[in-house]
């Protein structure tokens, strides 16, 4: 551990400087963070540019589903019951779920993953980073006021990322 004061290369784990004297105890332990700086994972996710959400409700069968998601070249559907949120419809769910049957005449609630993790317009791209590595996710809703507004991929974050460090 280099003491902060003098820049002496201690053990980990003094509490003290062997150089300086300088109190090393606390140096070394982890502080959650309480907030995300910086242009990188500080943006606010309604500066990042997401996509507008396609929404849907329950009832569209789902090969209905997976011919809109082709022809408008699309990889995820929010799903809404009564203007509620009540899942998410991706090309992973098509593909894990439906498997071969492109006419399925079911509704899409019955395939959909409910209850889908959210954002905030007002998270920063660092929480979205964090949900989407947690989750294993692709696709995240960005909700205002309960209404999505919004659906960040995991290709807006790399592209923004790639942009600020290039």
């Amino acid at each position: 551990m280099i003491c902060p004061v003098c820049r002496w290369q201690n053990f980990l784990g003094e509490d003290l400087c062997e150089n300086c004297g300088a109190d090393l105890s606390h140096d070394d332990t982890p502080e959650a963070a309480t907030s995300f700086h910086g242009r990188l994972l500080g943006m606010h996710l309604d500066q990042l540019g997401a996509s507008r959400p396609i929404t849907v409700d329950g009832d569209l069968p789902v090969g209905k589903a997976i011919d809109r998601m082709r022809r408008d070249s699309i990889d995820c559907l929010l799903v809404l019951e009564r203007g509620s949120l009540v899942g998410i419809f991706t090309d992973r769910d098509a593909v894990l779920k439906v498997a071969s049957r492109m006419n399925d005449p079911r509704p899409i609630r019955e395939v959909m993953t409910p209850d889908p993790v959210v954002l905030r317009r007002e998270d920063p791209v660092a929480v979205a980073i964090h949900k989407m590595a947690v989750g294993e996710f692709r696709h995240v809703p960005i909700i205002d006021g309960g209404r999505p507004i919004g659906v960040v991929s995991a290709r807006d974050v790399f592209r923004h990322l790639s942009a600020g460090l290039g």
